[in-house]
């Protein structure tokens, strides 16, 4: 007759994270109002500024939406230094856009 069952032993690991949220203000009124130029632009942002400053600051996107994102960082130092630089390049960007917004809003 077999004895009880083994124990199985198993441990988590920990670690600490600082998680950027961020959105686009004014999407949906602006796919409304010009869906392409909006996503045209929107992957323009993300390929010239935004991937460039979340790999300078060493973050991994973790999800993307159609027009946010959620990026890990393992330093809460590099989270808010990374959304801050976009915040500040990204303003005169959209501001030059025709529709008058579309800027990022990071938490």
């Amino acid at each position: 007759m077999p004895g009880p069952p083994a124990m199985v032993t198993t441990t988590a690991t920990r670690r600490l994270a600082a998680i950027l949220a961020a959105d686009v203000v004014g999407y949906s009124r602006l796919m409304g109002a010009d869906e392409e130029g909006t996503l045209n632009r929107l992957k323009a942002h993300r390929r010239e500024l935004v991937d460039t400053k979340i790999r300078e600051h060493h973050g991994r996107i973790v999800k993307t939406t159609g027009d946010g994102m959620l990026v890990e960082f393992s330093s809460v130092v590099d989270a808010v230094r990374c959304a801050v630089e976009i915040q500040r390049a990204i303003r005169p960007m959209t501001s030059a856009s025709p529709s008058g917004s579309g800027s990022i809003s990071a938490t």
